[in-house]
């Protein structure tokens, strides 16, 4: 992987993020933090990497609840500084549901605080290093990643993945998003990094190929918005599998209309609930991460 000494990468699954733990004699510090059901093993990853150090400072690239579901653990643990992206502190402050994502998609993320903003354009010192912070709109309108131009690596969140990126959710509600995410695909090109360290996924030195796969990606959804809505609705439902382990077809069928983000999603594709449903499960047991067994869809990862 070639990583600076100071850095570590612990590398999840898709339920939770990627976590990026810094460690130099000055500071301690995290890029992200998991989902919540994740958070006491983010909690014993830290702990057994900082060997009986602080975490002094957390940091999230956007407020996803993969992302920072482990903020309010590690805050009741360690006390830490928390810096999170400039746009979404208003909605954090006053915890505004109708501006944070969690209900919007059916995800849990438990309250945390903050100490103060980043935005694009500052610059942190992490491990020694520094690191620009840079906006990623796109999959989410609010999202920085982070350069460190000293040693060529991107922290890109969920911007660029080695296939792919994540869901485009700006566009589910008639907001602008493909555009955003071309934009920072061309970024990512002109910095050329060496290594990538996505928000799910091992790192990876072959950025030129992750580009070309994201940048057709990219144009298949845009030429088409269903597919956009139709692979977010199966991501959102994975979610809820990953999470929960076995879910009823018929409550997700329920949650369409109640969940802000299902609802949009389910309503650009114009089908009968059930009928989606049933298409979406039927997609994820034929992907080999689910089995079917009546109207109950069992994780099969």
């Amino acid at each position: 992987m070639n990583l600076p000494a100071c850095m570590q990468v612990f590398e999840r699954g898709w339920l939770s993020s990627n976590n990026i733990l810094f460690i130099a004699e000055q500071q301690t510090a995290l890029v992200d933090s998991g989902y919540l059901s994740h958070a006491p093993q983010t909690l014993a990853l830290l702990q057994q990497a900082l060997a009986g150090r602080p975490l002094d400072l957390l940091l999230n690239t956007h407020l996803h609840s993969d992302h920072c579901g482990g903020n309010a653990l590690l805050q009741q643990t360690y006390a830490c500084r928390t810096l999170i992206p400039q746009a979404d502190a208003a909605a954090v402050a006053a915890w505004d549901q109708a501006r944070l994502p969690y209900e919007a998609t059916g995800q849990q993320c438990a309250r945390f605080g903050f100490d103060a903003v980043i935005a694009p354009g500052d610059r942190l010192q992490l491990g020694g290093l520094e690191w620009q912070v840079l906006g990623a709109p796109g999959h989410d309108p609010h999202s920085i990643i982070l350069y460190c131009p000293q040693e060529a690596i991107l922290i890109s969140a969920d911007a660029l993945w080695e296939h792919g990126f994540g869901v485009i959710f700006p566009e589910l509600e008639g907001e602008s998003g493909f555009a955003e995410q071309a934009a920072v695909l061309q970024t990512i090109s002109e910095l050329a990094p060496r290594l990538v360290i996505p928000g799910h996924g091992a790192p990876f030195s072959d950025v030129p190929g992750a580009l070309q796969r994201a940048e057709s990606r990219l144009a298949y959804l845009a030429a088409e918005p269903k597919r956009n809505a139709r692979n977010a609705l199966k991501v959102m439902l994975a979610f809820l599998l990953l999470e929960r382990r076995q879910i009823a077809l018929s409550t997700v069928v329920g949650q369409l209309g109640d969940k802000r983000l299902m609802r949009a999603a389910a309503q650009q594709l114009d089908m009968p609930p059930e009928l989606l449903m049933s298409e979406l499960a039927a997609e994820l047991v034929r992907a080999g991460a689910a089995r079917l067994e009546g109207d109950l869809l069992i994780n099969g990862r």
